[in-house]
């Protein structure tokens, strides 16, 4: 075992602890007030979502009525959910980039224990990796 290495790599988690405790009543206030809101293309429908991607807000504009086809609205209201979802989450992941170590980032922002826990074990020395 390289206690140069394994020296290096303590101080490396101990600044990256050091910068979530440091800013993590902040990122948590800015992570809750994350809201997106995206019109369609046509401007019929508005969709405002939170930091989860969760629909807060549907909004149609009155001139659906003139085009009373439902399946093209579902299409279109759809579509406005992925966008505002994608927009939020696009935030999210701007927020929390510097608390969360490159090689790690794609598996906490997936919610991929196992990938978070299989990146931490190939950073521990030894033998025995998983």
């Amino acid at each position: 075992m390289d206690v140069q290495a394994l020296r290096a790599r303590a101080d490396e988690l101990m600044a990256q602890f050091e910068r979530m405790r440091s800013g993590v009543g902040d990122l948590q206030q800015q992570l809750k007030a994350v809201q997106a809101t995206v019109t369609s293309e046509d401007g019929l429908v508005t969709v405002t979502v939170g930091p989860r991607g969760q629909v807060t807000k549907v909004e149609f504009d009155s001139r659906i009525y003139r085009r009373p086809n439902s399946k093209e609205l579902s299409a279109t209201v759809t579509e406005t959910i992925h966008r505002a979802t994608a927009k939020a989450m696009a935030d999210v992941e701007r927020l929390m980039r510097p608390y969360v170590p490159d090689s790690q980032f794609q598996a906490y922002i997936d919610h991929d224990l196992d990938g978070i826990f299989r990146q931490l074990d190939s950073d521990l020395p030894g033998e025995d990796k998983r």
